[in-house]
């Protein structure tokens, strides 16, 4: 039961966010006739494509962070229990990609130009926030745990290991 309301308090903050996200970006996209004109037409479909990796991505996520870390993906909210599986075993901070893959989708499904910077700034202030507040309450947290998974994994591109023999990086 308590994983059920865990998993709810998840759903109520990401919809809320996305519907921030997704006001602010409609906002953003008002400059753009001063720009000139819209992405051609194919950005369209590349926007879809875009949207559901950023949703599923994030969905993966959150699915981790109430099942495994016992918390919700909300700052003010957090898991219980230091996660690297799931998403977070390839880079440190998969929600926030996925967010950002999310909101370039949406510039793209727009044909905005301003959505897509505004995605940019975002992932520039979301950087800031990861490096001077996160990473160092995470630090304190979780202690060598977390520093030695900070070692070993990115924080926003994946390592991706050459060979195939045991203990190769």
């Amino acid at each position: 039961m308590k994983t059920l309301f865990i998993a709810l308090r998840s759903l109520v903050y990401m919809a809320g966010f996305i519907v921030l996200f997704a006001e602010i970006a409609l906002a953003a996209r008002s400059f753009d006739t001063k720009l000139g004109p819209p992405l051609p037409a194919w950005t369209i479909s590349a926007g879809i494509a875009a949207m559901l990796v950023g949703v599923g991505l994030a969905l993966s996520c959150a699915a981790t962070l109430v099942v495994k870390g016992r918390g919700t993906p909300a700052v003010f909210d957090p898991p219980r229990e230091f996660l690297s599986v799931g998403p977070y075993k390839y880079v440190r901070n998969p929600m926030y990609i996925g967010g950002f893959i999310l909101l370039v989708g949406f510039g793209l499904y727009q044909r905005s130009v301003c959505i897509l910077l505004l995605a940019l700034f975002l992932l520039l202030l979301t950087h800031l926030a990861v490096v001077l507040l996160e990473e160092p309450n995470l630090e304190k947290r979780f202690g060598q745990s977390y520093l030695d998974y900070k070692q070993s994994v990115n924080r926003w591109v994946p390592k991706w290991k050459r060979g195939t023999g045991r203990g190769r990086q």
